[in-house]
Parts: C-alpha cells; structure tokens; sequence
C-alpha cells in the first residue's frame, strides 16, 4: 500500500507540475534589409525597430549578412547598420555576398562565402570574436553530394557551422506588399497585409510544432527563419504574442543546435532547398503532414509575385509540394 501510494503521489506530482517550455532560436536573413525601397534611411528605420523590438522582448537573435547590400555609395552608413547589431547585443552570420543558388558548383559557392564575410569578419573582430555561422540561401545544401562535401569541409576549415531551418512562416511573400503599402502611405492597406501575416504565422507555427514531432516523436528546439524587414520590425509584439501562446521560448542559436537533431546525418541532396524537418523526414523515412499545411493568402503571394524582382530573391526554402 505504501509502495502504491508513493506512485501515485508521484503520478499527481509529474501531472501538476508546469511542463518545460519549447525553445527556439530567432534568425534574420537578407541584412541589412530585405525591402522594396534601396535607401538606407528606410533601412535604417527598419533596422531601428527590429532590434528595438529584439531588445523588449530580450529575444537574442542572429541576422545574416548579404554584404552586396552595403555596395553604395553610403557604404558606411550601411555598415553601421550591421554594427547596430552587435551593438544591441545580436550574432551576424555569413549568408553569402550576393544570395546565389548551388547547384554543382562547390568552387562559386566558397568564392561567395569568403567575399561575403570580408566587412562581418572585420566587425565581429573589433569585438574579439569571429563568424561562426552559415545560412545557405534558399537553404540549398548543394545538388550533389560531393559539392555539398566540398562545401562543407571549405566552412569547416574555416570556422563555419551551417545554421539550419525547422521553422518558417512565408514572411518574405508578406513583406514587399506590405512594403509598398507603407510608402504608398496607405495605412489600410498595411494594416490588412499586416494582420493576414500574423493570422498565418499563427497558423503555421503550430503545424511545424506538431510535424516535427511526429517525424521526430518528440519536440525538438527549433531555429526559425524570418527576414529583416519593416513588416517584422513592425510586427515584433504579434510574433511574441504567437510564440508564447505556442509555448516556445527564444533562445540562442547556439541554444537551439544543442538538440541532437541537428547532429543527425541526414541525405537530403538535390536541387531543392527543404527546412531541416522535411530533412529529418527523409532520413527517417517518416511522412510529412503536407495536407495540412496552411496556405497564403492568395491575393497578396498574386501582389508579392508583381513585386519580385524589385529586389534581391527572397531566402526562402523552396514551396513545398503537398
């Protein structure tokens, strides 16, 4: 009796006690900005509110460089806006100079990693420290194994850890009509494309939550991809609301690829970029939900594809084929 009733005791115990909240790690592409206007002062407006936003929810978070970006003739302007960065206590990762696809060509992918980290490596320097991250544009690995082998042993030579991606939210299509809205100065018309972006954020998260689990049998931390943009600098205290009624904690990227996932061989080499759950599925050789996966809204993907072009190519994974 006594043996019966210390388990249960310990039954009511493990049920009332708080479960341990999920984890995920916060990373922004494209710096210093993805955006439909190239001026640096509305780069620097979105580059203000963005870690504004960062600070007040104490979100760490790491933003890869596209240093084509700061090839102006205000180069130092630009610049400071990744030192804001670093500045307001943030990582900056290497995401290639100019955003490139790789396919076969192991030899142009580390060309355009090493120009992309000449003025990140200079900054992360004057604070004692060095590039440690990689984010692959369009999360292309390579299209073989032996240029992905290749590539990998040049980033491992020089420090670099691949920074992967188990959770997006589309931002990119959401972010340049709600770019043209705001210097259309058209305020309805923001607030709309604003509100249908959390709506589906709120939507999608949930659904990466519980792919990954069942690929994985259990949540792993997850490495979110998103854009530095006006819409997310805009949109800081929506996403907080979203992550914390999904019980997902933001912590380093450092934090987050601590889970064994990450350590996880995996083989998936081709053309396309996937996000490190289709990944995971893969290799386990477990199906993904894709029936369920939410969708965009299809008047404003119609808006953002009028706009692509305008800018450099988003650095999306690839839309995923139910």
């Amino acid at each position: 009796m006594r043996a019966l009733a210390l388990g249960l005791a310990l039954l009511f115990a493990s049920s009332a006690a708080p479960a341990l909240a999920g984890e995920v790690a916060l990373t922004f592409d494209d710096l210093p900005t993805m955006a439909l206007s190239p001026t640096t002062d509305y780069a620097a407006v979105t580059t203000k509110d963005l870690l504004a936003g960062l600070k007040r929810h104490r979100f760490p978070a790491t933003g890869f460089v596209n240093e084509v970006k700061l090839e102006a003739r205000d180069k130092p302007e630009r610049i400071a806006l990744l030192k804001a960065w670093l500045d307001a206590g943030m990582d900056l990762g290497n995401h290639t100079y100019d955003h490139p696809h790789f396919t076969t060509d192991a030899a142009a992918e580390i060309a355009e990693a090493a120009k992309g980290e000449v003025v990140t490596r200079e900054l992360l320097a004057a604070r004692h420290r060095t590039p440690h991250w990689f984010r692959h544009p369009f999360l292309e690995t390579g299209a073989t194994d032996a240029a992905r082998k290749t590539f990998e042993a040049w980033l491992t030579a020089h420090g670099y850890r691949v920074a992967p991606v188990s959770m997006e939210n589309s931002d990119w299509m959401f972010a340049l009509p709600y770019d043209q809205a705001v210097l259309k100065g058209d305020a309805v018309e923001a607030g709309r494309i604003q509100k249908a972006y959390l709506d589906f954020t709120a939507q999608v998260v949930p659904w990466y939550v519980k792919a990954a689990k069942d690929v994985l049998g259990r949540e792993p931390k997850f490495v979110f991809l998103l854009h530095a943009t006006r819409l997310n600098a805009e949109s800081l205290d929506g996403l907080a609301a979203i992550l914390k009624a999904n019980d997902l904690k933001a912590v380093t990227l450092e934090r987050a690829m601590t889970d064994p996932a990450y350590a996880m061989a995996e083989d998936a080499v081709g053309a396309n970029g996937n996000q490190w759950v289709t990944r995971w599925s893969i290799t386990l050789n477990k199906p993904m939900p894709w029936a369920s996966l939410p969708k965009p809204p299809a008047d404003i993907q119609a808006i953002d594809d009028k706009l692509e072009g305008a800018v450099g190519p988003p650095a999306a994974p690839a839309k995923p084929k139910p």
